[in-house]
C-alpha cells in the first residue's frame, strides 16, 4: 500500500512557487494540493486543503515563514513544515530552531 504525501507550497516569488510545484507534482508519492503567496494567505489553504507537509519560504512579505510556521505548529501540530530559503541567513533559521525547542519542551 502506497501513501501519497499532500504538499502545500508557500513562496512569495511566483516563478519559484510555480517551478517548485511543477517539479514536485511530477514526483511519485507527492500530490501538490495548492500554493499561497505569503505566510498569512496560506492559513485558509491549510484549513481547507489539509496538507501533510508545507514547503515554506522563510522570507516573505505580510507574514514571514518563521512566524507562519510557529502558527502552523500551534494550530496544526500534525503538519510538518519544511523551510526553504535562498538567503544565506543562519540567524533567521536559528530563531526558528530556538522557538521550536521552546515549544516542544
Amino acid at each position: 500500500m502506497s501513501t501519497t504525501l499532500r504538499l502545500l507550497v508557500v513562496d512569495d516569488q511566483e516563478l519559484m512557487r510555480d517551478g517548485l510545484m511543477a517539479i514536485l507534482a511530477r514526483q511519485e508519492g507527492i500530490t501538490v494540493v495548492g500554493a499561497a503567496a505569503d505566510g498569512k494567505r496560506h492559513f485558509g489553504k491549510v484549513e481547507t486543503l489539509g496538507p501533510d507537509v508545507v514547503l515554506m519560504d522563510v522570507r516573505m512579505p505580510v507574514l514571514d515563514g518563521v512566524a507562519a510556521t510557529a502558527e502552523i505548529r500551534r494550530r496544526w501540530p500534525q503538519i510538518q513544515v519544511l523551510m526553504l530559503t535562498t538567503f544565506d541567513d543562519v540567524g533567521i533559521l536559528w530563531r526558528h530552531y530556538v522557538w521550536e525547542q521552546r515549544a516542544t519542551s
